[in-house]
């Protein structure tokens, strides 16, 4: 939760600077979001790549869990299509917001290159959002629908900023399933966000 704290305090940093014109304009007109995003994906790789132990692990998981990252993908798609028509953006543009599964720094700097800026701070909120409600409400999910559900709600950010939560409602056992999942739904914003944002 501190963790989503900073980023927003970043984020509303950001806006005031950019209403006072404390930052020259050209900024914002620069390519600076795109190296920042290079930058991110950079540090992505290294930390997996850094983890030989944790990708060894996997071959440990049941073969009934490997599925877990891909129902969670069809869950939250079939959400995002139900609360679409609430909304004036296109299925295809709020699918993009809904590929970020918790990681908002990369997926609200990829839909604001993509899309522009309103429905990057969209992506950037929701998934916050995602990842605060996860931290919130873990040991609900695992009460009402069981020792997954905190693995499924928290998406992409199960293996770092909810991964304490989630081995502490739903049990140690439970801690490599999380990073794996987490791990490859990790893997998949990058290409989920862009081929939505292409559509």
């Amino acid at each position: 939760m501190k963790g989503s704290l900073i980023i927003l305090s970043f984020f509303a940093t950001g806006i005031l600077l950019g209403l006072f014109r404390w930052i020259p304009a050209s900024w914002a007109s620069s390519n600076m979001s795109f190296y920042v995003l290079c930058a991110l994906m950079f540090s992505v790789g290294f930390s997996i790549g850094h983890q030989p132990d944790t990708i060894k692990q996997f071959r440990k998981i049941h073969s009934r869990v490997l599925f877990l990252p891909l129902t969670t993908i069809v869950g939250t798609f079939a959400g995002v299509l139900v609360v679409s028509i609430f909304f004036k953006h296109s299925a295809a543009e709020l699918l993009a917001v809904g590929s970020g599964f918790g990681y908002y720094s990369l997926s609200g700097i990829l839909i604001t290159q993509y899309k522009g800026a309103e429905l990057g701070t969209i992506a950037l909120l929701t998934n916050i959002m995602r990842e605060v409600l996860t931290l919130l409400f873990a040991p609900l999910m695992v009460r009402w629908f069981g020792k997954l559900a905190p693995i499924a709600a928290g998406g992409a950010t199960t293996m770092d900023t909810t991964f304490p939560i989630i081995v502490r409602t739903s049990g140690k056992e439970f801690s490599i399933v999380s990073i794996y999942s987490g791990f490859v739904m990790d893997f998949s914003v990058p290409f989920l966000v862009t081929l939505f944002c292409c559509l």
